[in-house]
Formats: structure tokens, sequence, C-alpha cells
């Protein structure tokens, strides 16, 4: 397993941006979580099986969803395994 959290800046509250990351979550075979935070910024955690899916993944959340362009910038970790993390969920 590989983890990964990415923090998303520019407009990305507001815009659809945490149910664009649970939509294109389906096509991927990934579990997590996205939320917003106080700065402004989203957070995402996410993890797969396989470094390749975990990137098609974010690069299609990046690059091809609909709120692709609001992000001006991301900042990406690996971290250890998510634990007890199912399916994909929007954090409120």
């Amino acid at each position: 397993m590989v983890a990964k959290r990415v923090i998303f800046s520019g407009r990305v509250q507001g815009v659809g941006f945490r149910d664009a990351a649970k939509q294109a979550s389906l096509s991927f075979d990934v579990c997590g979580w996205v939320k917003n935070l106080p700065d402004g910024t989203v957070e995402l955690q996410c993890m797969a099986e396989s470094s390749s899916e975990l990137e098609a993944f974010l690069q299609e959340l990046a690059e091809e969803s609909s709120v692709a362009h609001h992000i001006q910038g991301m900042i990406t970790q690996v971290i250890p395994p998510l634990e007890g993390v199912k399916g994909f969920r929007i954090e409120r």
C-alpha cells in the first residue's frame, strides 16, 4: 500500500472540489478522504495498492477534473498507510 497527503491551494473551496474528488475516486481503486481546511486550502489523504493507481487518481483530479483549473498549487507528501479507511469520503 502507498498513501499520500496532498494540500491543494487556489480557489479550491466553494467550487465543488470535494465532490469532484469523490467523483474522480470512483474511477480508481483508491480509498481515503478529502476536507476543507480553515486556511482556504483542501486536504486530501488517499491510499492505493500501487503507486501508479494513486498517481493516476491524483493526475485525473489535478489535470482533468471539472475543478482542475481552480488548483494553483499542490504540496504532496508520502504518509504511512491509512488505517481503518474504506472507500472515499468527504470529511466535514
